[in-house]
């Protein structure tokens, strides 16, 4: 799979200047599959990828081309992120949500499956609440609540943990510590935190990781996301929003995820009637990276069955069934 360069796999990159801010985006669309033309529905049902904190399209890279089989896709480097500008930024997740629909608007104009990974997933999570028009199904994979984090935090704690945070968040630490970070032998071993299998930690994925951060803004960005995830309203609460989404939503987690806890998923997917939880063994927190083989058999199988049913020529090929 490393073999053909992850440019190459994640479809036809453009730039679009987003409130004079560029935005890095790509897309890919349907045509043929050994020889069939693909069914209309398939076009017509959109997909849009997202990606999680300090990440970028290129961490879709094997999803993007399995996904295009069977629908238009596309995939952005949130601002701050990517290739995207190193903005200094009010950051915060409905920041990235008007960034998300305003891009919908002008590309898109038909309701869209969302997919995210970590901050992504509360991002399309957030953008399903916010811009119900916009959104027909939510993919979540790996769904962070920073406001539950904040919550758990004993009260008389909290002014000493937000001072931390702030101090933490000071240009004077974070440029020297940016420095550090950026360092392909570090960014493996916080790769490896993330992921169950070290294997599925390549020195393509390093390579993606690596990118960004070397580019220039990327230390005063990274300023500007660490001050916003230090202010109490960076972030809506899961329980605030998914007990108000209406549309089909599949949770995804890997069993073995030390970023966001997995005993996390049960409890989500209780709040909302709407939210099928499908957990992966083997997994950690990008298991769209680590198991892309399952992810994308069961998002395309979800998206026939639940998000489109009355469609039943739409049929992956190799499809199995599960119980969704």
């Amino acid at each position: 799979m490393d073999a053909v360069n992850w440019q190459q796999r994640v479809g036809n990159q453009r730039n679009w200047v987003w409130r004079g801010w560029q935005t890095r985006y790509t897309y890919i669309r349907p045509t043929q599959v050994e020889g069939r033309l693909i069914p209309s529905l398939a076009k017509t049902t959109p997909l849009m990828l997202l990606h999680g904190f300090g990440a970028s399209i290129g961490h879709w890279r094997q999803n993007i081309e399995v996904l295009g089989k069977y629908h238009t896709v596309y995939a952005l480097d949130m601002l701050g992120f990517g290739a995207s500008h190193k903005a200094a930024a009010n950051y915060s997740v409905e920041l990235w949500v008007e960034q998300v629909y305003e891009f919908w608007k002008v590309f898109i104009r038909q309701p869209v499956v969302l997919i995210g990974n970590s901050l992504g997933s509360l991002v399309s999570l957030a953008a399903a609440n916010t811009h119900p028009d916009m959104v027909m199904g939510v993919v979540m994979m790996s769904l962070p609540d920073p406001a539950m984090e904040q919550e758990l935090i004993p009260e008389i704690l909290q002014p000493v943990v937000a001072a931390l945070k702030k101090l933490l968040a000071s240009p004077i630490l974070i440029k020297p510590l940016l420095r550090v970070l950026r360092q392909p032998k570090v960014l493996r071993r916080l790769a490896i935190f993330a992921y169950a299998n070290p294997e599925a930690v390549t020195d393509e994925l390093v390579d993606i990781l690596a990118g960004p951060p070397q580019e220039r803004g990327s230390a005063r960005a990274l300023v500007a996301l660490c001050q916003a995830a230090a202010n109490p309203k960076y972030a809506p609460s899961v329980k605030s929003l998914l007990p108000n989404v209406t549309i089909p939503m599949l949770l995804i987690w890997g069993q073995n995820d030390r970023v966001v806890r997995p005993v996390l998923a049960a409890k989500f997917a209780a709040y909302n009637p709407n939210v099928q939880l499908l957990t992966l063994e083997g997994a950690g927190h990008c298991p769209h990276d680590e198991s892309p083989l399952e992810v994308n058999q069961a998002i395309l199988e979800w998206i026939e069955k639940v998000v489109s049913p009355t469609d039943k020529c739409m049929t992956p090929l190799g499809s199995s069934e599960k119980n969704f």
